[in-house]
């Protein structure tokens, strides 16, 4: 399985992005996926996670309330959509699937099979 995630760039501060992350695998209707991110020298962490359905979401503290994981499994395709962006928000984005659990959206990076390559996200303040 691989994931090709897109969509990230550089914004100011309170603006928005959206990122994108498409497989061309079968399998993804059937496979958690989720977020994670990376900022310099931090470790990777969870941002959001979604069921196999797109019924059930799971947040990171610091997404709820500004992101919005989203899936649409007729184009293999998951979202996450970006408001109100902090400059702590700056990290290397990864888009991840679990294609092992179909029930539980694990938040430990770990538990996810594959990874994409990653797209950055720059907040100017």
């Amino acid at each position: 399985v691989q994931l090709q995630a897109y969509g990230g760039g550089l914004v100011q501060a309170g603006g928005s992005l959206r990122l994108s992350c498409s497989t061309s695998e079968r399998t993804f209707s059937t496979s958690i996926m989720g977020w994670f991110r990376q900022a310099p020298e931090k470790e990777r962490e969870f941002v959001a996670g979604i069921s196999r359905s797109g019924g059930r979401t799971r947040y990171a503290d610091s997404a709820k309330g500004r992101f919005a994981i989203s899936r649409d499994n007729a184009k293999n395709t998951v979202y996450l959509q970006m408001s109100n962006l902090k400059p702590e928000d700056t990290a290397v984005y990864y888009c991840v699937a679990d294609l092992d659990n179909p029930m539980i959206i694990s938040t430990t990076a770990r538990s996810y099979d594959i990874w994409g390559q990653g797209t950055q996200v720059t907040v100017s303040s």
